[in-house]
């Protein structure tokens, strides 16, 4: 239908505390502290994806209310629509609510579209979080031309800004300490920058998938060799059923 896609989501939160590294593990025990003790604070994340280019859009910040998700939602995908082309032919209303209403089969709950609609450019993979579904969101979305698509319950991994946002951390955090939000910020920031010197578009079976799937043969091939590779000293004791019982405090006559 030569719609655009993009994905949102948001990350975090994510403490001002060691994180761990290829190259090396904690030793010793967590350090304790007095229930005075205060956090130095925390940092989050906001996400726009696009897979078919690999194009990311974030934003770091200390706290995700609406009043600071919505607007940031709002300013890029402004810009995105600004640089979509525009649609070639102009629809019959009734045939543009059908292109619309398609989006919407099966669901249990339809939202209710205003009665003048504009032409259909975007859908935008999000969470299914109270705050996405707000009607103000919402018939914003409507308004510009953008279908709000929602994963379903215990479905965020459909999201393709998750699989980039983890990419982003390892690349951001990983053996890395860092003592205020704002370093976790400009960290996240400067990944993201990096990332889209050199995008990767999003594909479902793609290279990563084939990745998990020799993984997966490897350690099945190890397995078929040395099994599970797990020991004991003591053999595992198992508990007696019913009927084990019951043979046992019987007594054989003849």
């Amino acid at each position: 239908m030569g719609l655009a896609v993009w994905t949102t989501d948001q990350a975090g939160p994510f403490q001002t505390k060691p994180y761990l590294g290829h190259s090396w593990q904690p030793s010793g025990q967590p350090q304790r502290q007095a229930h005075e003790y205060i956090r130095n604070g925390t940092a989050k994340l906001l996400t726009l994806f696009h897979p078919a280019d690999g194009q990311v859009r974030v934003k770091g910040v200390t706290r995700c209310p609406n009043t600071v998700l919505h607007p940031w939602l709002k300013q890029e995908l402004t810009q995105i629509l600004a640089g979509l082309p525009q649609p070639a032919a102009v629809l019959e209303p009734t045939e543009n609510r059908t292109r619309w209403e398609v989006w919407f089969e099966g669901l249990s709950e339809r939202p209710d579209l205003p009665p003048d609609l504009p032409p259909l450019r975007l859908l935008l993979v999000i969470d299914n979080l109270a705050g996405h579904k707000s009607d103000s969101l919402v018939q914003w979305f409507f308004s510009q031309g953008i279908i709000p698509l929602y994963t379903p319950l215990g479905g965020s991994w459909l999201n393709m800004a998750e699989s980039l946002q983890r990419i982003l951390e390892r690349r951001a955090l990983d053996g890395q300490h860092p003592t205020t939000p704002a370093q976790i910020i400009d960290w996240f920031e400067t990944a993201a920058r990096s990332w889209n010197r050199e995008p990767t578009p999003f594909e479902w079976g793609g290279k990563r998938a084939a990745r998990r799937v020799r993984s997966r043969q490897r350690r099945q091939a190890l397995q078929a060799l040395a099994g599970s590779g797990a020991c004991i000293r003591r053999p595992i004791r198992r508990r007696k059923t019913i009927i084990e019982k019951w043979r046992s405090t019987c007594q054989v006559t003849h």
